[in-house]
């Protein structure tokens, strides 16, 4: 873990200059007495690592010294295709790996790559999570990581819609990352199926190993699954007429389904009458999910068809006139 630690202070001094000892230590997550040490270390061991003194002074490296001890550890190669995703690497536990990846990379690369790479971090950011939604309390995503990277068979106790929870044996395929949300791609007797993370509430790894199908496609799966449980979710088709500033409000009332509902209709030649008011046949949930999504254009859309759905609607808006009188 030391050697790990020194060679990380090499490439942060290799590739950043000079850098004081709190600097240090809040990079490497240790204390300044242990970056002291770190760096009497290195130099013992013939790195011509040295101090300047005063208020701006810090540790940095002769110049033109250069280490060639960058090669990359398995778990580091592993890290770097979450590069551009920082908390996910962390809610995997490769956090720490991830940068001292990074530092060998950047260590490894020519002076003008090295420079353009570090631009692009300081302009380009990917925060995961949605607005107003907080990051689930994950404390089983790092275990699962850890079977689907051996390949072990895992029990679970999973809690499933309704708060009925559940044993499985799970064998691990893969994980995705959706819209600040993990979820677990695995085959349970004998079938292929999705759990998200947040709701597996204990784990095993029963240390079994299995064989990986050689006809599984992580990305395909997702695919197909995605579509399967958005045509679950919205199983029935609404017609309905949407005002221009319903037509707008569209992506960020309807998201992604009314988004492809609108474009589909107006790439089938769909066109709005003399008011600008056009029909779109728009999936909806089933219920008062339906009538909660359709009440947030208020007065810009109007529900023709079903009749069901219109009645309930049209009853929704009665009881809240009554409510404000």
């Amino acid at each position: 873990m030391r050697a790990s630690r020194l060679l990380s202070v090499l490439l942060l001094l290799q590739n950043r200059g000079r850098m004081t000892a709190e600097e240090l230590a809040a990079e490497l997550e240790v204390s300044v007495r242990t970056v002291y040490r770190d760096i009497d270390a290195l130099s013992a061991s013939g790195v011509p690592v040295y101090a300047d003194r005063g208020r701006t002074g810090g540790y940095r490296l002769v110049a033109g010294y250069r280490t060639r001890l960058t090669g990359l550890t398995e778990e580091e190669a592993q890290s770097l295709s979450l590069a551009g995703l920082p908390v996910a690497a962390a809610e995997l536990g490769l956090g720490t790996v991830l940068a001292a990846a990074q530092l060998k990379l950047y260590a490894a690369m020519p002076e003008e790559l090295r420079s353009r790479a570090g631009r692009v971090a300081e302009r380009f950011y990917l925060d995961v999570p949605g607005w107003h939604r907080g990051i689930e309390s994950l404390p089983t995503l790092s275990a699962v990581a850890e079977a689907v990277w051996a390949s072990h068979r895992i029990r679970i106790r999973y809690e499933r819609w309704g708060q009925r929870e559940v044993t499985r044996v799970v064998e691990p395929l893969g994980l995705i990352l959706k819209a600040g949300n993990w979820y677990l791609a695995g085959r349970c007797e004998g079938t292929d199926r999705t759990y998200r993370i947040s709701r597996v509430r204990e784990l095993e790894d029963l240390g079994e190993t299995f064989e990986r199908p050689e006809d599984f496609d992580l990305s395909h799966y997702w695919q197909d699954w995605s579509e399967q449980f958005e045509r679950r979710m919205f199983p029935r088709v609404a017609t309905i007429r949407m005002s221009p500033r319903a037509q707008a409000l569209v992506p960020f009332y309807a998201g992604a389904v009314g988004a492809r509902a609108l474009r589909e209709a107006l790439e089938g030649g769909a066109e709005p009458d003399a008011d600008g008011w056009l029909v779109v046949e728009l999936p909806v949930e089933r219920g008062e999910p339906a009538i909660g999504e359709l009440l947030r254009f208020g007065p810009h859309i109007e529900v023709l068809e079903p009749a069901d759905l219109r009645a309930e609607l049209a009853s929704a808006i009665e009881e809240m006139g009554t409510v404000y009188g």
